[in-house]
């Protein structure tokens, strides 16, 4: 099969098979090409044939293969430039800010803060910019990519890896592609919200997120597994985005079609949980006593929150530190293996 698929690379592309005549039309092969072919992601190409330690190396001698045999030709200037080092990482967020959720806040800022002290420390600079045309600007000339963020169904982690460095995402292991992730236990932070709710006495149980993120999906699924073990399931609520407000509008909107209240609600994030405390609280539902709400991430909000927000914690500095630790050894052309750190429950008064 990927003969055949040479074979037609080769035509499009112009190559003369043996004793057909000469043609001066070309195209030149592009790195997506050679990674159709060899079955793997981009950023696996370039790796293979930047010599990186990162791809094995009966992998890379197969890739290495393909594309001379499909004529590629690897721009030797822009690994010269490269070999030279920009000492600048690219830090690329995948979140629209907004009033409900500005950059100021926990997330993504203590991520920052945690990638910055290492990366500056290392003698490199940080290019923070937002999740838009990864292929152009600046960040193109960086020597890694940090992506905090995965996107829905995996999407940025796609387009971020189009740009062929190495890279480093905030996340979850699932939906990562071949790139290396930091990210919390988030199966057993949901496991822990379930398994509270639980000895709280609460039986009509509801989670709020978005689960096309691969991060929000695992924390359900925790929260879901968990529940099982009590002969318990939990209705999903998708809110429109990760602000308070969201939360707010996707729980009034359930309680507003007359369906039955909840007892028990685990959100996939501190904002989302808090906009579900207002929506019960203007529904007339008491927040602890008839409905108890657990979070997301323990942030400083939730811990001034009005009741005080119980949520799972995840130590968001030292991912960062770690996220700036994996880039700078695939930088170096060294093995990074992807790391998850420990979630806890924090219980306050929701």
């Amino acid at each position: 099969m990927p003969d055949e698929r040479l074979d037609a690379l080769s035509a499009r592309q112009g190559r003369r098979p043996k004793g057909a005549p000469v043609t001066t039309e070309s195209k030149p092969v592009t790195m997506e090409q050679i990674a159709a072919l060899a079955g793997v992601s981009t950023i696996t190409v370039s790796r293979a044939l930047r010599d990186s330690a990162s791809v094995t190396p009966a992998t890379r001698e197969r890739i290495k293969t393909l594309a001379e045999a499909a004529g590629y030709r690897f721009n030797h200037h822009a690994r010269n430039l490269r070999l030279r080092r920009s000492h600048m990482v690219a830090v690329m967020l995948e979140m629209q800010p907004d009033t409900d959720r500005p950059m100021t806040d926990a997330y993504p800022l203590q991520l920052l803060g945690g990638i910055t002290q290492e990366l500056t420390s290392r003698g490199y600079s940080v290019l923070l910019s937002a999740m838009q045309s990864p292929g152009q600007g600046m960040a193109a000339s960086a020597d890694g990519v940090i992506l905090l963020g995965q996107g829905a169904n995996g999407s940025a982690v796609k387009s971020a890896g189009a740009m062929g460095l190495p890279m480093v995402v905030w996340g979850a292991e699932h939906g990562r592609g071949d790139a290396v992730v930091v990210g919390g236990d988030n199966a057993h932070g949901g496991a822990c919200a379930a398994e509270r709710l639980i000895a709280l006495g609460r039986r009509e149980l509801f989670f709020l997120g978005d689960v096309r993120h691969a991060e929000i999906r695992d924390r359900q699924q925790g929260f879901v597994k968990a529940l099982k073990k009590g002969n318990l399931k939990a209705q999903t609520l998708t809110p429109a985005a990760f602000t308070f407000g969201a939360g707010f509008t996707a729980v009034q909107a359930h309680l507003a079609k007359g369906g039955r209240a909840p007892d028990g609600l685990f959100a996939a994030s501190d904002l989302l949980a808090m906009g579900a405390v207002r929506a019960f609280t203007d529904a007339g539902l008491a927040v602890p006593d008839q409905v108890s709400v657990i979070g997301y991430d323990d942030s400083p909000a939730a811990q001034s929150f009005a009741p005080p927000l119980t949520s799972v914690r995840q130590d968001w500095h030292h991912g960062g530190v770690l996220l700036a630790r994996k880039v700078l050894d695939l930088i170096a052309g060294q093995a990074a293996a992807s790391e998850i750190m420990p979630t806890e429950l924090v219980v306050r008064a929701t």
